[in-house]
């Protein structure tokens, strides 16, 4: 752990999307300095109630050049790189992904550049690949799609140059998350609308066996690690896999418990995991972090949510 005192200056990318927001949030609620790089000229939804406690730096990861000097002038003591380009499954494969690559390591650079103590970065589940079980950081990684194969190489590169520059640096594999705010294609989102609008989900048979944390639960995470500054490559999960049947049902009895639910109607993709397990001893032994949140209030928590929004803002 390093000696440095808790940062009090960050620099979030990725700021705008489910999980950044989450951080942005908890960083300003503790009363953090944030500056959020956004592109564009819109005021994302998800910070609108936070506009005002936000610095914002316009510019694109890909032209870090051109907000350097911004960067400079805010003099970030840590940054959190939660920004990637492609996330979404039709994208997993484009080529866009090889810009994430270039884009982390000239970040990387930059936070070092400004003075910067410490980098923390947001991987995936994806690393891994087609595994099955419950899942360490020594599990072999053999990702699937060219979206897993960038995360793993950045990974693996910016750990190995940040050990032999001994600057706190960690990577975060985040597993699969939920809550408010969330994306409305992601499947807990899709089910909670369908079921809000008295629709039948068209479903799979759900026996895969899947690890869900909620998104306040990752910020508290990233949080935790911006403080505490462990270094090396975790895992980001509840710790605790669950039946996706059971966790379909629980969305389906917030909403209505008298509404019918078919599964089975979805075959499973060819390369379907049918149990993804994160173990998150590692994580929890270098910062003191644990999840809080069960799944049953975190999922009425989010029902809630999207049952009060108009989703025509999405």
């Amino acid at each position: 752990m390093s000696n440095h005192a808790l940062p009090n200056r960050i620099l979030v990318t990725g700021g705008s999307g489910f999980v950044g927001a989450a951080v942005v949030r908890q960083l300003i609620t503790q009363g953090r300095e944030v500056a959020v790089l956004l592109r564009g000229n819109d005021v994302p939804w998800r910070l609108r109630e936070m506009w005002s406690h936000i610095q914002v730096i316009r510019g694109d990861l890909t032209r870090l050049p051109e907000v350097a000097s911004a960067i400079q002038v805010f003099r970030p003591q840590a940054v959190a790189h939660l920004a990637w380009e492609g996330v979404k499954g039709a994208d997993r494969n484009h080529q866009m992904q090889l810009n994430n690559v270039q884009a982390s390591f000239e970040l990387y650079r930059l936070a070092r550049d400004v003075g910067a103590h410490s980098f923390v970065g947001l991987g995936s589940q994806a690393e891994y690949g087609a595994c099955e079980g419950r899942i360490t950081e020594s599990t072999p990684t053999r990702p699937t799609t060219l979206y897993g194969a960038t995360k793993l190489g950045t990974a693996l590169a910016l750990d190995r140059l940040a050990v032999a520059e001994d600057f706190p640096f960690a990577w975060l594999r985040l597993f699969s998350t939920y809550g408010p705010a969330d994306e409305p294609t992601w499947l807990i989102p899709y089910v909670t609308q369908q079921l809000l609008a008295s629709q039948r989900p068209a479903l799979t048979a759900a026996e895969q066996i899947w690890d869900y944390l909620h998104v306040r639960d990752v910020a508290g995470a990233v949080v935790a690690v911006l403080d505490r500054q462990p270094r090396g490559l975790f895992n980001l999960g509840s710790g605790q896999a669950l039946p996706l049947r059971l966790i379909i049902e629980r969305v389906r009895d917030e909403v209505d418990a008298a509404l019918p639910l078919v599964f089975g109607e979805v075959p499973y993709r060819p390369d379907q995991v049918m149990h993804l397990e994160a173990d998150i001893s590692a994580l929890s032994a270098a910062c003191g972090w644990r999840p809080t949140i069960d799944l049953a209030s975190g999922i009425r928590e989010t029902v809630d949510w999207f049952r009060s929004r108009d989703h025509h803002d999405f």
